[in-house]
Formats: C-alpha cells, structure tokens, sequence
C-alpha cells in the first residue's frame, strides 16, 4: 500500500525543495504515488510521459539512457533527483525490494518553480522596507491562478518585468482605495490586509465582497477604458501593490485577453464553443445570438463558479467594451473564454460587405 506523500517528503526532493512549505502544500494534492513489487520493471508496462518521477521508497536498479547502470535507494540523495523527466525514463528497471514511486505533472512542477525563482525580492536598487516577497502572497501564487487562472498566459519573458513594475502603497483602515465614478488608472493586489468593494444602489451603499491578502482589484475600468463601478474601502491597515494602467494593459491584459473576430468565433460556435452575452436582459431578448446565454457584465463575477471549466466561451457585447472586461475576468478565473473583436457591431459590418 502506497504510503501518503508529505510536505516533509516533497521538501526533500530536486527541485522541489526550493519552494516554500505553500506552494508545496498546493503540490500536495497532484501527487501520486505508485506501488510495485519486487522484482518488477515500473518503467516497461507503466506510462509516464509528461511525468516527473522520483523513487521514495526502496531499491530499485535502474539502466539510464547513456547506458549506465546504478542502485538507488529511496530517501538518499543519489535519489533526490528525478529518476524519469521529460521523457527520458531508464532504458530498463528492477525494483531489488518492494518499491514505491512519487509521480506528478511535469508541465506544473516547471511553473511553480519557475515563478518561485523569478519572485524572490530583488536585490537591486530597492531598499529593504520596499522589496516584495511574492512567494508569501499565498493568495496570489495559489496553484491555480499559476496554472489555469490569473497568470497562466503570461509569457515567461513577462514575469520579472511585471512583478518589478508593482509599486508598494501603504494603506490605512477607513481609506478609499478607488472611488465609484472615478477614471480608471491603477490595477492593485493586497499583498497584505483586507477591504470591501461596494457599489451605490438607488443612492444607498451595498456591500458586494470582501477582498483578502493576494485578491485584485481595479481591473475592469482599465480593460473597459470606463470609470469605475464599485468603491474599494480598507477594512484594516494594509500594503497594496499597484501597477500603472500603461503596465497593466502591455504586460498582463495583452497576453491574457484572446481576440477572436467574427468568422473565427462562428466556426468555434459550430465546433462547440458558446455565445456569452454580457448585455443587460433587455439587450439581450432584442437581438442576443442565437444559443447565447446571458450574463450582465456586473454578474459575471459571481456567475463565473457556474460556467463549465472544459468548455469554450466567446463574450459579446455591442462593441466590445463591456465583453472586453468580462472575458479578462473569466480569463483570471482559469476560464477559456475569447472576446469577439469589435463586438456586435463589427460583425455585422462585415458581414453586410460579404453580402
């Protein structure tokens, strides 16, 4: 029976020790174990391509690709290291006693550890009281804004030039953060404290959330290029990190937000894909796409925990603004989701000139 993987075991191994006790507790649970028998070959009936693969426990002798032969022994150092990666498996394998094997997904250890290396403060030109630990936002790096959500399309190129453009705000209880109405001009991320978003209802305050350590905010009046539509308030002291518009538009919303145009999002439709509408149900009843759902901008949100995570999601509005802003929003929330260029408007422009 194949023993529980641990924190304490994964920080023994390459490279996974370099990573800090949260991002391996968010390893924890895409780690699997394998069992085999002695005498057995785990490498010959056993896929693992696209696997990182370390030996835990037991003997095993393993032939590797250049034709050398070694005896490993789960939990010593020769074993630290991957006995398969990328591929490269041993040509041939006996387990000398009853063996267990770790196993986990090549493509994710390489983000992690990617992100972990790039987010360590700098130790350039900044002094210490302004250097940013971002592997402690635990929020922020939690596995699946890495993998599938907020920065999982950003090019690796852009990592070090985004996270070096935050500055560091400090921020006191009571203060307004953004102001409903006001231009959009700054994205933020709470590297520490809590505030509330709230919005004016019929001239009355509604509260609509509580953001928390490693929680954004401020991005839809950036991507929208429209005013802002909530108050954001702290709620207790805190550090805000905040990236310029300009910053924001060229190293996260280009990379993250995908354009499709109006031939190219029929045949996705036909493929599968579905319409999204995030005009308000008036709009939408007049001349919603034919099996589109609707979802006002201002619901999408919330409305985002419903949606299917497998399937593909093209948004829609008049002219693409309001699409504009609640495809990146659905994008941060590890959905696939496109927006149609143009919107509306621009599709049936071409289609009149086909016509």
């Amino acid at each position: 029976m194949a023993e529980p993987v641990s924190i304490d075991l994964l920080a023994r191994l390459h490279p996974l020790m370099a990573l800090g006790s949260d991002g391996l507790r968010d390893l924890l649970p895409l780690c699997r174990t394998h069992a085999f028998t002695r005498d057995a070959d785990p490498f010959r009936d056993t896929h693992w391509t696209g696997q990182v693969v370390y030996l835990v426990r037991g003997q095993l002798l393993v032939k590797m690709p250049d034709g050398a032969s070694r005896v490993l022994v789960g939990g010593h150092d020769l074993a630290a290291v991957p006995v398969a990666r990328g591929g490269k498996i041993p040509r041939r394998s006996k387990a000398i006693t009853d063996v267990e094997l770790l196993s986990l997904q090549e493509d994710t250890l390489d983000i992690v550890v990617t992100w972990n290396q790039l987010a360590t403060p700098s130790e350039i030109a900044q002094d210490s009281a302004d250097k940013t630990d971002w592997r402690m936002m635990s929020g922020m790096f939690a596995l699946d804004n890495l993998t599938v959500g907020a920065f999982a399309a950003l090019p690796p190129a852009n990592i070090q030039t985004l996270l070096d453009k935050f500055r560091r705000v400090p921020a006191k209880r009571g203060q307004i953060i953004i102001k409903q109405g006001d231009p959009g001009d700054y994205y933020y991320l709470i590297e520490s404290g809590r505030c509330k978003v709230s919005r004016l209802v019929a001239g009355s305050p509604v509260q609509l959330a509580e953001l928390k350590e490693g929680n954004a905010f401020g991005e839809e009046a950036l991507v929208a290029e429209t005013v802002r539509n909530a108050t954001v308030t702290m709620t207790t002291d805190g550090m805000l990190l905040r990236l310029s518009k300009e910053d924001f538009n060229q190293l996260l919303l280009a990379p993250l937000l995908l354009k499709v145009n109006g031939e190219e999002a029929a045949r996705k439709v036909a493929a599968g894909a579905i319409w999204i509408d995030v005009r308000f149900p008036a709009e939408y009843q007049s001349d919603g796409y034919p099996g589109a759902i609707n979802i006002p901008l201002n619901d999408i949100r919330q409305a985002s925990a419903a949606l299917d995570p497998t399937k593909e999601y093209i948004v829609y509005c008049q002219t693409g603004r309001r699409s504009s802003a609640a495809a990146f929003l659905l994008s941060q929330r590890g959905l696939h989701a496109a927006l149609l260029d143009g919107g509306m408007r621009a599709r049936a422009g071409a289609m009149e000139s086909v016509e």
